[in-house]
């Protein structure tokens, strides 16, 4: 298969018998045969018992994503360099009726570009070094990753109940831990030649190993609450917290280490938030009793259609294609100046994430609470300032021996 979840052959490190495989999606779900052999695959890991798969599920690097796996042994390789990453969905105390769509977009053009204050201090009230990796913190990253501002299509009874409100703007916030999860990853990688076999999780490697990992996992979480800040300051509003959910993670259980591999990490009676794509509705979900089935995971978002590189066969052949991929039917914009990821992030590379919530409610793990319209999602801007700086900065070549100055 494509995406192999060790070089190692399955003899040297699977278990005899595969762990229990629960699958919570409909014959309506769009699934890979790839990420299925994935899923069998992780099932013979060592020290796996049980997988909940969920109707997400794609083909990943290590295995499928869109899994919550419980076993004895950690599996970093599972959770990949992005530890910590997750959605946090945040309201906004700025009313639809006042919203100027771009305007709003013109101002969050220069999101990162807001002050966050003392970073140190931040770190330090989240029980974090002062200085880890501080320069990052607030920032988006590439990929999948976005800050967007929404407002309600959408909104059942229960929604009103929790506090959602049909004439508010909401911020989604999908971010996770930068560098410094890449960093963990890959020195792990390094230090560990049969990661597949996983690490012992009551030795000192394995203690290390989650040290590292929840520092990563309370980092994210910082970061995409000072991404929110940022937002807020760059339209003027202030804003409140409603969901905080990772979902690249390991979380201790009364069986093991629950891992959740592109899977939301949720408990009985939380909200969550399920996300669309820039061109697709959004949801907000309740948690039910149901979820303690599924390992407390749930879909995070709808999950990926097609690869990368496909994309780029698909949509965004030239300029207009690529500027039409920057608007939706609400009228919103897409703040995105790398090609590319305009391409590789279309609303067509991605599954439907009505079907998502439909299947995970049709499983009872959650209550569709609202469906949410994206309005500006901020992926990567081109920095002007820093732009114009280096047009204007000169440049010195050699002629002759002599140093001249060039503009």
């Amino acid at each position: 298969m494509g995406n192999s979840i060790g070089s190692e052959s399955s003899s040297m490190t699977s278990s005899a018998h595969p762990a229990l495989i629960n699958r919570f999606f409909s014959d309506s779900a769009w699934i890979e045969g790839a990420a299925l052999d994935q899923l069998d695959e992780m099932s013979r890991l060592p020290g796996v018992l049980e997988i909940a798969a969920f109707p997400d599920l794609h083909p990943g690097k290590y295995g499928a994503t869109g899994v919550a796996l419980l076993s004895s042994r950690l599996h970093p390789l599972l959770i990949g360099n992005d530890i910590g990453c997750g959605m946090s969905l945040f309201g906004l105390d700025f009313p639809l009726r006042k919203l100027k769509i771009d305007r709003a977009a013109e101002r969050l053009r220069r999101l990162e570009a807001q002050a966050i204050g003392d970073v140190s201090e931040l770190l330090a009230e989240a029980g974090l070094p002062v200085d880890l990796s501080s320069g990052a913190l607030g920032t988006i990253g590439g990929g999948n990753h976005f800050c967007e501002l929404q407002a309600v299509e959408g909104l059942a009874d229960g929604g009103r109940a929790v506090g959602l409100d049909d004439q508010g703007l909401y911020l989604l916030v999908h971010s996770g831990s930068r560098a410094l999860g890449a960093t963990v990853f890959s020195e792990t990688v390094a230090a560990h030649s049969g990661l597949t076999a996983g690490l012992d999780p009551g030795s000192e490697t394995g203690a290390a190993w989650l040290a590292s990992h929840d520092r990563c996992v309370a980092w994210a979480s910082l970061n995409r609450r000072l991404i929110a800040v940022r937002a807020a300051a760059a339209l003027r509003a202030d804003l409140r917290l409603i969901a905080d959910v990772p979902h690249n993670l390991v979380r201790p259980c009364d069986r093991g280490f629950a891992h959740y591999k592109g899977a939301a990490a949720v408990a009985p009676g939380e909200l969550a938030p399920i996300a669309g794509s820039r061109a697709s509705l959004s949801h907000v979900v309740l948690a039910t009793s149901g979820v303690s089935r599924s390992l407390n995971g749930i879909s995070h978002g709808a999950g990926r259609k097609y690869d990368r590189a496909t994309m780029h066969g698909r949509v965004g052949r030239n300029r207009s294609e690529r500027e039409q991929l920057l608007r939706n039917s609400w009228g919103g914009i897409a703040i995105c100046d790398d090609r590319a990821l305009v391409v590789e992030e279309a609303a067509s590379a991605y599954k439907d994430a009505g079907q998502v919530v439909t299947d995970l409610q049709n499983e009872g793990l959650i209550v569709g609470l609202a469906s949410l319209r994206p309005l500006v999602t901020f992926k990567k801007a081109v920095d002007e300032a820093e732009v114009e700086q280096r047009r204007r900065k000169p440049e010195f070549r050699r002629e002759g021996g002599r140093s001249h100055e060039r503009y």
